[in-house]
């Protein structure tokens, strides 16, 4: 989610003054700008040493930490917002993740490459595995472990007992609605527990 258009896109569903929870923050870009552009405070949990670097000298207060260990640190509504963009792909267990993001926030954000995105549809009936901007890696270094689409994640949601606030999908910064699952590279979701 390195696309600063998008980003933007997503701090517009976070409410000004939030006490935040970004999972997977990377550098702490994100965190920052909600800090200093909305009033937001709260924690980035990243693995990576250097982007824990990074999120301290932006000042970015972070926790390094596995997410696969889950968020049992965390007291049940210590947040506001619980964001995660380009994380659940990354995550062994995702639904128990997603339980675990409802329980700790009153709101979710998940964003997510949509592999039901055309280009990438094309690719696979190419034969192919698909390399695009928000699936940059070809099939045998990429750190996703999973792919999942736009519809795909209305179905967990649902399982998970989760409430869509919002669904849209994200192309190049612009707002998708309509057919968001094949016109729209990245998915985004906002939730609530049901």
């Amino acid at each position: 989610m390195s696309e600063a258009k998008n980003l933007e896109r997503i701090a517009e569903l976070v409410p000004a003054g939030s006490h935040v929870l970004d999972l997977g923050c990377g550098d702490g870009l994100l965190l920052s700008r909600l800090r200093d552009e909305r009033g937001c405070t709260g924690y980035g949990v990243e693995l990576d040493d250097a982007k824990v670097l990074a999120c301290v000298q932006r000042g970015v207060n972070v926790i390094q930490r596995n997410l696969e260990e889950g968020l049992s640190i965390f007291a049940d509504g210590s947040f506001d917002v619980v964001l995660q963009l380009d994380t659940l792909q990354n995550l062994r267990n995702t639904e128990a993740m997603l339980r675990e993001t409802a329980r700790v926030g009153r709101i979710g954000i998940v964003a997510f490459p949509n592999f039901a995105h055309w280009p990438n549809r094309l690719a696979v009936l190419r034969g192919r595995m698909p390399v695009t901007k928000t699936l940059p890696y070809q099939w045998f270094d990429t750190p996703n472990i999973r792919v999942g689409t736009f519809a795909d994640f209305e179905v967990l949601a649902r399982q998970c007992g989760l409430r869509i606030l919002e669904a849209f999908g994200l192309r190049e910064g612009e707002v998708v609605r309509w057919g968001p699952n094949w016109r729209a590279p990245t998915a985004v979701f906002k939730f609530e527990r049901g």
